[in-house]
């Protein structure tokens, strides 16, 4: 790993990832960048970018605006709004991906009921999203399907019934059951 360097040039890099509520207030929010070094800045930003956006119509598909020389790419779902930031040299079309991975998994793992009392009900969840979409700002992932399934399978309950379980979460279930049988 000592040879490895990487060229931030040659790969997208996200600076953050924004979900706020009707209001403006945070519900879920990761920075990447120190382009906002304290909360206040953070705080200020997320103020700014909430007032920029708000009158626009981002509910039917992505928006992509310039702001403060970042490319912001967002979205509206009900009283949720989802954002995605990136510098003024990154493709929007990366951004918009990772805003619609994101989407698509908070949809997935919401079950549909994207909102704000729901959102915050399964905050854990959607943190755990953002963890596998970037990592130190770098994209891990896009397909919502396959971030819903790694969150899910992070979050299993392995005291529920195999019946309220998934194939998968059944199958992960029965493998750990063996692996703990096979070490005693």
């Amino acid at each position: 790993m000592a040879g490895f360097l990487l060229n931030y040039d040659s790969c997208p890099v996200i600076k953050n990832i924004l979900l706020l509520d009707s209001e403006g207030k945070r519900v879920a929010v990761k920075y990447y960048s120190d382009d906002w070094p304290t909360n206040s800045a953070k705080l200020a930003f997320e103020k700014s970018i909430f007032t920029k956006t708000q009158k626009t119509n981002g509910r039917t598909e992505a928006e992509i605006t310039m702001f403060e020389n970042n490319i912001i790419v967002y979205k509206f779902v009900q009283d949720l709004h989802f954002f995605v930031t990136g510098g003024d040299e990154e493709n929007e079309l990366v951004l918009a991906t990772v805003l619609q991975g994101f989407f698509d998994a908070v949809t997935l793992l919401l079950r549909n009921n994207v909102d704000q009392r729901e959102a915050l009900e399964n905050l854990d969840l959607i943190l755990l999203c953002l963890d596998e979409i970037v990592d130190g700002g770098m994209v891990l992932e896009t397909d919502g399907n396959i971030i819903a399934g790694k969150v899910s399978s992070h979050n299993m309950d392995d005291g529920a019934p195999l019946s309220e379980q998934t194939i998968t979460q059944a199958l992960a279930t029965a493998r750990e059951h063996l692996t703990r049988s096979l070490l005693r």
